[in-house]
């Protein structure tokens, strides 16, 4: 392809990707005629003006440096985060677990994609205190839309009964379903967090003591869920992403840490302040360099970015990775 084409080919995805991200802004008279259900191309925030401002850089600023390749996996990001999704919630079990100090009920719960294969569900256990902390937690901020919510109360006998389960397994189920159809909730840290902290503590903490294999299975467990909770904001499965890559330089599988880099970085390419970017740069260019690939450009990426910002101290990647959920 000639210059002249290439430089075209590029200038309309330049317009495509300001089209789609034009049209999957909404306008609140538009959300207020939706479902429940979450639209997930919705991405007004709390400052308009501050999201314009974003979707203008991200269509004028760094897209322009950008190749076709990483247009067009910006075009279909974009076009992904336009597709409506909805989360299932069933509690089909539970268990009892006994320590020699204390006993309590661990809920399993399953989350569900609408019209997906069980290969998108993500399984997960909570036991009442967890829901409990969760309803506390959320009432400092949402308080008056909680206010005619009910939170099943623990009793004082009969707690492990098969009654009193059942009838806390049909409430718990109620109560996750009617957070998630509250747009404020569902995507407030406090709901994802506990959702997606506890496996991801665990996960960390495996990586930190060099168990990569267990940590890898967890962190690839958890992605597919944390991805469709955080679907508005991309960058914020990152850390999850560049840990994988971590466990999977580590084990010596460049191939599978160079795909998920790819991943992370697509994620970042309007948010090139992120402390991850560089970091995750550096990495991408040793396992290009191992694989044979293009690091070239990836290197001209990483010069760009020294020139602009002022020299400071920046982790690894590996160092950044370990830092996160440190209890």
């Amino acid at each position: 392809m000639d210059q002249g084409s290439h430089c075209t080919a590029e200038r309309e995805l330049l317009e495509a990707v300001s089209r789609i991200t034009t049209s999957s802004t909404t306008s609140p008279s538009d959300e207020e005629n939706q479902p429940k259900a979450d639209i997930s191309c919705q991405v007004r925030k709390e400052n308009p003006r501050k999201d314009d401002m974003q979707v203008s850089s991200a269509t004028q600023g760094p897209n322009s440096s950008m190749t076709t390749k990483e247009l067009q996996e910006y075009w279909r990001n974009e076009k992904r985060q336009c597709k409506q999704i909805k989360l299932l919630f069933e509690i089909p079990s539970t268990r009892i677990v006994e320590h020699h100090l204390s006993k309590y009920v661990m809920y399993k719960i399953i989350i569900l994609q609408t019209g997906s294969f069980d290969s998108n569900k993500s399984v997960i256990e909570r036991r009442y205190s967890d829901f409990e902390k969760l309803h506390r937690n959320l009432l400092e901020e949402f308080s008056e839309e909680l206010e005619d919510v009910t939170f099943p109360k623990k009793s004082l006998t009969g707690n492990f009964t098969e009654e009193i389960i059942n009838e806390r397994k049909l409430a718990f189920k109620d109560y996750l379903r009617l957070l998630y159809s509250m747009k404020y909730i569902r995507r407030s840290k406090k709901f994802i967090d506990f959702l997606t902290r506890p496996e991801l503590q665990e996960a960390y903490g495996c990586l930190r003591g060099g168990q990569y294999t267990k940590a890898l299975e967890i962190l690839v467990e958890v992605i597919g869920l944390q991805e469709r909770l955080t679907r508005g904001n991309p960058a914020a499965v990152v850390p999850t992403l560049c840990a994988i890559v971590v466990c999977h330089k580590d084990l010596e599988n460049p191939a599978s840490a160079f795909e998920y880099g790819e991943k992370a970085l697509s994620r970042l390419h309007v948010h090139t302040s992120h402390r991850y970017y560089m970091p995750l740069l550096e990495t991408m260019i040793t396992l290009a360099y191992e694989l044979g690939k293009d690091f070239l450009s990836l290197q001209e990426k990483l010069e760009e970015w020294k020139k602009k910002k002022d020299p400071v101290r920046v982790f690894t990647l590996k160092e950044l990775a370990v830092r996160e959920y440190v209890r």
